[in-house]
């Protein structure tokens, strides 16, 4: 398969697409580095890179930002900032990248353990989680051509403790073994509209 992969430079990208790259045909995308640049807040970026790569049998978005702070000093930009980033930025990637996948193709966007298990200063990342698992649920019944879309919802992964240990405490660590094969089943296997959670008892 074709697969572009939209923050496939980052700490779980660069695991998944080196993976990814042993069977299938590797796209990276990233603001900053990649085959191909793109900033998902900006849905001409987007519209942008899907017209230099052309078709793919797969996309797959492991990328996209929420502000982090006390919900008393959030303001109503900061809270933009996740909705038009990591929620609308994983939705255009559907609505504009429908056009370009092939008969048949998937789609898998990413969350988090947030969604589920929300920590002190996630007021917003947790909000754009659960908002892009209702959207997986429901735009699933309505893609055409075959067309599949999951999520998948890791917990704090090995290669992120050191960075965000102290903000979930007694929270354990995801084996990134398991997180690639999260996309892996949603890639090559055949469910659609799944949310596929990787917690470990939280």
């Amino acid at each position: 398969m074709k697969i572009l992969i939209i923050g496939g430079s980052g700490t779980i990208g660069k695991k998944v697409s080196g993976h990814l790259s042993r069977k299938h045909e590797i796209i990276t995308g990233g603001r900053e580095s990649g085959d191909v640049k793109v900033d998902i807040a900006d849905s001409k970026s987007i519209e942008a890179m899907f017209e230099s790569v052309g078709k793919m049998d797969t996309i797959v978005c492991i990328a996209g930002e929420a502000k982090w702070a006390p919900f008393d000093l959030m303001s109503e930009d900061d809270f933009h900032i996740g909705l038009k980033s990591k929620l609308m930025g994983q939705v255009n990637l559907v609505r504009i990248g429908q056009n370009y996948l092939n008969a048949g193709g998937s789609f898998t966007l990413t969350t988090g353990i947030l969604a589920d298990h929300p920590v002190l200063l996630t007021s917003s990342a947790a909000m754009v989680n659960g908002g892009i698992h209702s959207f997986v649920k429901a735009v699933s019944l309505e893609l055409k051509n075959g067309f599949r879309i999951n999520v998948v919802s890791s917990g704090l992964v090995e290669d992120a403790v050191e960075k965000y240990e102290e903000y979930f405490p007694g929270h354990n660590p995801i084996p990134m073994s398991k997180v690639i094969n999260g996309y892996v089943k949603s890639i090559e296997g055949k469910g659609t509209g799944e949310i596929i959670r990787i917690y470990d008892n939280c």
